[in-house]
């Protein structure tokens, strides 16, 4: 690969970063929001490099001996990138012009829930009296599998998430996918629903009901389920891959 192509590729992979983390949202598909300064520096950086590779001098000596003579002896010069490294200009552009579909039922469909953290003095502040209730699905699960009040029990609450089917059984789960660091360490929590019939796969909710008894409550053979009352299409939260506290009034 040419030195104007090595240059006109960092230039475009520094400013589809840039791009992206400055002027839209769409960073918070591949990565957490806390990452956000990492992205700006890392495009500027590779802008940085872009600009110092144009400036040097393109006349280089030959290298000593006869290594360009034998490269050409066998038809062919190592000297130069392949041309298949032209593929890394592919996700630059992406970056510029368009992007990936985010991380959705599908991805939650062929992933284990998240297991939801075990303490073994873990203490359960007590539940407000509002109705119905905003949990978490990590909070709710952890309510039904793990406080020995079972202060759950009999509560209305308002969980929201994303439809992933339950494949073939029929039946579907709410979810939400996390991000640790980025895309490719996503956890799932799902939260199982009866009562309803399944929404169109992604469809985001905000989904109001009690705890469906399965197991029993307040240890982990309780299911994470839900009888639901009311279901309700909301739009997809700007920041998607965290389990934060549903904002949709009741």
């Amino acid at each position: 690969m040419r030195r104007l192509a090595q240059t006109g590729l960092l230039a475009l992979i520094g400013a589809g970063l840039l791009h992206t983390a400055l002027f839209t949202d769409l960073y918070l598909r591949y990565v957490k929001e806390g990452l956000r300064p990492v992205l700006i520096a890392s495009g500027v950086v590779l802008l940085l490099l872009a600009a110092v590779n144009a400036c040097l001098d393109p006349r280089r000596p030959e290298p000593p001996g006869d290594g360009h003579a034998h490269a050409h002896e066998h038809g062919h010069d190592h000297s130069a990138a392949p041309r298949v490294a032209w593929l890394l200009a592919l996700p630059a552009l992406s970056l510029l012009g368009f992007a990936p579909p985010a991380l959705g039922a599908y991805t939650a469909a062929h992933s284990g829930g998240k297991p939801v953290t075990t303490t073994t003095r873990e203490r359960f502040d007590r539940l407000p009296a509002t109705s119905p209730l905003p949990l978490t699905l990590t909070g709710f699960t952890k309510r039904v599998q793990q406080d020995p009040t079972r202060a759950i029990r009999g509560r209305q609450v308002r969980l929201t998430g994303f439809v992933t089917p339950a494949g073939p059984g029929g039946g579907w789960y709410l979810t939400r996918i996390i991000f640790t660091c980025c895309a490719a360490d996503s956890q799932t929590v799902k939260v199982r629903v009866y009562g309803a019939d399944a929404p169109p796969a992604d469809t985001w909710l905000a989904v109001t009901g009690t705890w469906h008894p399965a197991g029993r409550l307040g240890t982990r053979s309780a299911e994470a389920a839900l009888d639901v009352h009311e279901t309700r299409p909301i739009a997809q939260p700007v920041n998607a891959f965290t389990d934060d506290l549903p904002l949709t009034p009741s």
